[in-house]
């Protein structure tokens, strides 16, 4: 099993770059897992207080589930990750969504370089480097159209928690990538080369036919 690490800031196209690869490659031949499912539940607090929560921290995330899954499928062994629900901040208690072993997974995600025991499980890192100005525009109008959230809110954010922590994790998290995809899903050549990249490593992985 390859899996590949997609890391990046908000709005940098990380999830672009997974699906253009995973066209390429085949969806029959790659299992895609976003870090997004698997932040932390705090159903405990009510809604007020998760608001205030800073999201863009690592550790809002569950990284020990995340790793665990993804141990899981190098085992060969089907996993089921929380599905999160952004307008309410919390997991859902009713849906997950089934991740089977694969030739390759696709781990996207704003921490995926920053987290050590994450790090280690990767076989191949990639940072999706995009100009800040372009990010948050694509912030503002995500969290508005999909997440039901304010200009007010995405202003205030922006400036308590999503700057703060790219500068403090994201940003320098890029130094352990193997490739940096500059402009995410519109650098066609930084994709072709991923999944070249990703199709010699399983040529050159492929275990010798017997008999």
């Amino acid at each position: 099993m390859l899996i590949i690490g997609i890391a990046g800031g908000t709005g940098s196209g990380k999830t672009t770059v997974a699906r253009s690869v995973i066209e390429r490659l085949g969806s029959e031949k790659v299992t895609f897992i976003s870090q997004d499912n698997y932040y932390k539940t705090y159903s405990h607090l009510s809604m007020a207080e998760r608001e205030l929560i800073n999201y863009d921290h690592p550790l809002s995330f569950d990284i020990e589930l995340l790793a665990q899954d993804l141990l899981l499928l190098k085992e060969g062994k089907t996993v089921y990750a929380p599905v999160y629900d952004f307008v309410a901040y919390a997991p859902s208690t009713t849906e997950t969504v089934e991740l089977k072993p694969n030739n390759i997974v696709i781990l996207e995600g704003l921490h995926v370089l920053a987290e050590e025991s994450i790090r280690k499980l990767l076989d191949i890192k990639v940072f999706v480097d995009t100009d800040p100005d372009v990010r948050i525009l694509r912030r503002v109008l995500r969290d508005i159209e999909e997440r039901g959230r304010t200009i007010q809110s995405v202003h205030d954010q922006y400036l308590k928690t999503v700057k703060p922590m790219h500068e403090a994790f994201i940003e320098p998290s890029k130094k352990y990538a193997d490739l940096i995809i500059p402009e995410g899903g519109h650098n066609e050549v930084g994709i072709q080369l991923l999944s070249i990249l990703t199709e010699k490593y399983m040529t050159d992985h492929e275990p010798p036919i017997l008999g």
